[in-house]
């Protein structure tokens, strides 16, 4: 696997990433496929965990389960408030539901769903990473 660079180092990178997402899981188009919606959902919640855990010196796998990631944050005594660990209902998003035909159609609900909770973390990270909520300077 290639080595880091210097981006992957540095948690204001991943947030900005993880903002990215959740501004596309966000915006609903009339064309838009709730399942990639919700993939973004996902991905926003994912690389905000992954911005805290840099922050915090803590090394992950480059995984999609983010019920691993969280784990990882607890075990480190960080204190991932109940509103964060529900981000483990966004893992089913990260996969099987990009592809057609593996699993059930989202539905509005879920992607309702998926979007509070990807907001709730990626806030949480920003609030949990210093400099100015985590936003470049």
């Amino acid at each position: 696997m290639n080595e880091p660079c210097d981006k992957a180092l540095d948690p204001r990178e991943w947030l900005r990433r993880a903002r990215s997402n959740l501004e596309r899981a966000a915006v609903r188009t009339p064309h838009s496929c709730l399942e990639d919606l919700c993939f973004d959902a996902q991905q926003a919640a994912e690389k905000a965990l992954k911005g805290v855990l840099v922050a915090r010196g803590i090394s992950f796998p480059y995984i999609h389960n983010l019920a691993r990631l969280v784990k990882l944050l607890r075990d480190a005594q960080e204190a991932v408030p109940e509103s964060v660990r529900q981000a483990k209902r966004l893992t089913a998003f990260a996969v099987t539901s990009r592809y057609p035909g593996i699993a059930k159609e989202v539905t509005d609900e879920q992607h309702r769903e998926a979007l509070a909770i990807a907001e709730a973390v990626v806030k949480w990270a920003e609030e949990s990473i210093p400099g100015k909520g985590g936003r470049p300077a």
